[in-house]
């Protein structure tokens, strides 16, 4: 039983050309791939509008794009991942001094069964890499490459440093040009985006940065940075509007640095990812007419000895809020099980019969 499928349906855009569908890109190895955005994502979570936060007088300035370009471009690499039957590129940052790159899974996923991967510098040397492990559910990958003297890495930056208004570089090969800078602000943080993933199961970009640099097929996997030139997200997809002929439109986002981070140190060191799991099969339930049954997730079934078993929650239930957040869709239970480690304790609150009620979740390994 797959966790938490996906049950949404396309959301429509208001006050563009007459409510156009907004699809989500992200710059694959063979193609362009594309999503609607789902309602849930575009207005992201229930957290304090980051909006409202003030922005230092320092941070709503705009970054030195010269200085930062020289400090982080030796330390991003383009991507080319190669197999049987076809070749793309995209975009790495250099992470560990002994070669280990951060990148995007879908970068290199052509590449995974059998297929090459190599890696040009910012000096346009070429070298052959290997995949150390790779993560479809975070969209994130770490490749290595060997036998090089010690090579510059990037600066990790922090999540919680990160405010709307801000100024951002992104660094990356769109459309395999390497070496290239383009300059924003962030938009938006919190966006919890879904993306097309492996074997027809998606991929959630959690809590995700917005920005308004331009982030194009192949800036995937590249290094969004502040203006101290640190690591705050991974370029990974981008909002294009139907029949415009693709392109940004200022609507891109990033994985959070410390969800990076934590991924692939985690990678570095056991060669994959190990989720939490709750054990459930989840619906969304829509907003409803007064006297309807509570927005959230509708449980479908419950995993027999699963955590959701454990504590309580049955077929029928309907989970309305998480760690004190409420639950609008699946993707905010799918994304607790990216964020939260095995073994980590959840308070569900959920409706039974039209009941309100409350249970903890103590999360195990994803089997």
């Amino acid at each position: 039983m797959n966790e938490v499928p996906s049950m949404h349906t396309p959301a429509h855009a208001a006050g563009h050309g007459g409510g156009g569908q907004w699809r989500i890109w992200a710059s694959a190895a063979t193609a362009v791939l594309m999503i609607a955005v789902v309602a849930a994502a575009i207005v992201g979570t229930n957290r304090p509008p980051q909006s409202t936060l003030a922005v230092a007088a320092d941070q709503a300035s705009v970054c030195s794009a010269t200085q930062v370009a020289e400090q982080v471009l030796p330390t991003v690499v383009t991507i080319s991942a190669t197999n049987g039957r076809g070749a793309g590129t995209g975009s790495g940052e250099v992470i560990r001094s002994d070669g280990h790159i951060l990148t995007n899974n879908h970068v290199i996923a052509l590449a995974a069964d059998g297929g090459q991967v190599s890696v040009v510098f910012n000096d346009g040397r070429s070298v052959p890499a290997v995949i150390v492990g790779r993560d479809p559910k975070t969209d994130l990958a770490v490749i290595k490459v060997d036998g090089q003297p010690p090579l510059p890495v990037i600066p990790f930056g922090s999540s919680d440093d990160v405010v709307v208004g801000q100024p951002v570089v992104v660094l990356g090969a769109p459309l395999g040009l390497s070496n290239t800078v383009t300059s924003g602000i962030v938009s938006a943080l919190d966006r919890t985006i879904e993306v097309p993933g492996e074997a027809g199961e998606s991929a959630l970009l959690v809590s995700s940065v917005q920005t308004d640099a331009a982030i194009n097929p192949g800036n995937s996997g590249g290094a969004m940075v502040d203006c101290a030139g640190q690591l705050i997200g991974v370029p990974s997809a981008g909002a294009t509007v139907p029949d415009s002929g693709g392109g940004s439109i200022g609507l891109g986002f990033a994985i959070p640095v410390d969800l990076a981070r934590a991924v692939s140190e985690e990678i570095i060191a056991t060669g994959k990812v190990t989720h939490a799991y709750f054990g459930l099969s989840l619906a969304t339930v829509p907003p409803a007419a007064p006297g309807g049954p509570p927005r959230g997730a509708y449980i479908r079934a419950v995993v027999p000895g699963a955590p959701a078993a454990a504590a309580g929650l049955r077929a029928g239930d309907i989970i309305t809020s998480a760690d004190g957040k409420p639950v609008l869709s699946t993707d905010d239970i799918a994304a607790l099980t990216l964020t939260k480690d095995p073994g980590d304790r959840v308070v569900i609150g959920y409706a039974r019969d039209g009941k309100p009620a409350e249970t903890t979740v103590t999360l195990a390994p994803a089997p």
